[in-house]
């Protein structure tokens, strides 16, 4: 069967403010933590390939040390990106005479500047460094409610957006991520320097044959950044990152010489973005599957799950639309217009070298850890936002009480219940149902809350949590299974683990509401729906359209007249 083809062709980060309260008037700040981690026995695994940095998943963990210093030294604050600049390079230089005693580890240099620069800009201005990644969470707007008992409620984060460049370590292999390569990760992280994070993605069935759009990513891609942007509210913060392992041939002078490297292609220049794009017409789109094969899935799938024998309650199928247009796709111009799209999202992106970007903008969470404190969030089914308050609110009663809606979202709910349960104390389901509120569509919610066991733990639950009955479906592996016989084409890290690794704290999206995006070659756009019982083919290819439009909406240079959106009462 034909796969969609795009060319090869780094992600991202959420960060909360109140893990970086720091005085930016400080002088400097040295915190040193030496770690002393057990490595339970492993499989010899393939080396990866090595891009101007050291991969961190190399070789054999039984033959690993602990890292030798683990520190972030914070400088004087600075009144603006070019000061900021100047300071690492000064700080970098100084050091390069003076290597570390140690063999191994990892050192994070930072600077505040007295002023908020968006991270997504700073990245724009980076001319095409690569690797890269952007991550930022949730912004909350006006547009967005959660709605329980009839009654609206907004709340509010401090929310943090982070892009970065190049990378410090790579972690990346075509095996399945395991809890081996989880460690090597972590291994580079500590509590006690809470912002040298790792950033990245894990592919929606690893298990999969890997095309060739998606084979840069391998099976799991996380960097740490070489050179990042944190963005704050009223602040911002430059940093840089040195990390070396003799063990892995790399050395601190290597380490050095690539960090330097990096920070002279880094520009000082940052140029807002207007968060529009050029529009441009659509030469053409093609979906996998189309319309007339979608439909057979679709009623292929029923017939299953309606058989009295079989323990398949939902699948979740998907489809993959490429899209040409007349005029580049700057990803990350695009990934700021979805930033105005939907503020109450996760927005990430993902680049490795010679590789698409993976971008998107979710709002699905999968797990928020900090300490041993755990959460999660059941999401499903979907809505247009309506037109007026009125039939907005029709909208919202019908989803309430369509019985379809509540079995798929009641088996994704009671499934992510089931698995934190394993590891968790006592699970907290607030709200139990509720109605949450995007810019264009709306789904039913529920939060789930629990206090995990050990910090260990963190990879069970993402492995248990991944994938979940929204993008997959129930029982997991029977559903899995008929969605690896049915789709002819790579989902790849769509639906997938999406966010960052931290010492004390980690959060996870759920990919979806996404693309992979690459000069010259247009997108492949990403879209899934849930079949159960009572499942229409047309109308769950309507879902499909309305989840891609996000997307889709950027591109067309003309679109239908306002008089014919407001008639038709759904907010396009």
């Amino acid at each position: 069967m034909a796969t969609a083809t795009l060319a090869r062709h780094s992600l991202a980060h959420f960060m909360d403010l109140e893990s970086i309260k720091y005085s930016i008037a400080a002088q400097p700040v040295s915190r040193r933590q030496s770690l002393h981690l057990f490595y339970h026995r492993c499989y010899h695994h393939k080396p990866c390939s090595v891009v101007a940095s050291m991969n961190g998943c190399q070789g054999n963990p039984r033959d690993r040390v602990p890292i030798g210093s683990i520190e972030t030294r914070t400088f004087p604050a600075v009144t603006s990106p070019a000061l900021a600049t100047d300071t690492l390079n000064l700080a970098i230089s100084e050091m390069k005479a003076n290597p570390p005693l140690f063999t191994s580890g990892i050192l994070r240099l930072q600077v505040p500047i007295q002023q908020q620069i968006e991270a997504i800009d700073w990245l724009h201005s980076q001319h095409q460094i690569h690797p890269r990644c952007f991550f930022s969470g949730r912004r909350q707007s006006k547009d967005f409610t959660e709605v329980t008992n009839g009654n609206g409620y907004q709340k509010s984060n401090n929310v943090v957006s982070v892009a970065g460049v190049g990378s410090a370590v790579l972690f990346r292999n075509d095996h399945p991520f395991c809890y081996n390569d989880w460690k090597s990760i972590k291994r580079f992280l500590s509590a006690n320097c809470p912002l040298i994070r790792a950033y990245g993605a894990i592919r929606f069935d690893a298990r999969a044959n890997i095309s060739s759009e998606w084979e840069p990513f391998g099976s799991f891609y996380f960097i740490i950044p070489q050179v990042e942007l944190d963005e704050l509210d009223g602040c911002s913060m430059l940093a840089t990152t040195i990390a070396w392992d003799n063990a892995f041939s790399w050395t601190w002078e290597q380490a050095v010489d690539a960090v330097e490297a990096t920070m002279t292609q880094i520009s000082s220049n940052v140029v807002k973005l207007s968060k529009e794009v050029t529009r441009s017409f659509i030469i053409s789109t093609s979906h996998i599957p189309s319309k007339m094969y979608w439909d057979l899935a679709v009623e292929r799938a029923l017939q299953i799950i309606n058989r009295s024998s079989s323990p398949l309650a939902k699948v979740v199928l998907a489809r993959s639309s490429k899209i040409v247009i007349a005029n580049d796709i700057d990803p990350i111009a695009w990934l700021a217009c979805l930033q105005v799209e939907g503020e109450n999202a996760y927005q990430f992106c993902l680049q490795p070298p010679n590789a698409p970007a993976f971008i998107g903008n979710t709002p699905e969470q999968l797990f928020h850890r900090n300490c041993l404190g755990i959460s999660s969030e059941a999401i499903a089914g979907t809505r247009a936002r309506g037109g007026s308050m009125a039939l907005d609110l029709q909208i919202q009663l019908d989803l309430l009480s369509s019985p379809k809606d509540h079995l798929e979202f009641t088996i994704v709910r009671d499934n992510i219940r089931k698995k934190l349960e394993a590891v968790c104390d006592r699970i907290v389901v607030e709200p139990n149902k509720a109605i949450r509120k995007l810019h264009r569509v709306q789904h039913l919610y529920a939060r789930l809350a629990g206090e995990l066991r050990s910090e260990d733990d963190e990879f069970n639950i993402l492995s248990s949590l991944h994938p979940t009955p929204a993008v997959c479906g129930f029982p997991t592996e029977e559903a899995r299974l008929l969605i690896a016989e049915t789709e002819v084409f790579d989902r790849g890290m769509y639906a997938g683990p999406v966010g960052w690794f931290g010492g004390g704290e980690s959060e996870f999206a759920v990919g979806i509401r996404s693309a992979l995006v690459e000069k010259g070659l247009g997108a492949l756009i990403y879209a899934g729906t849930g079949i159960v019982k009572g499942s229409n083919p047309s109308l769950e290819w309507e879902e499909l359209e309305l989840k891609t439009s996000q997307f889709t909406k950027l591109l067309k240079l003309e679109g239908p007249s306002r008089q014919k959106i407001e008639n038709s009462g759904i907010i396009i």
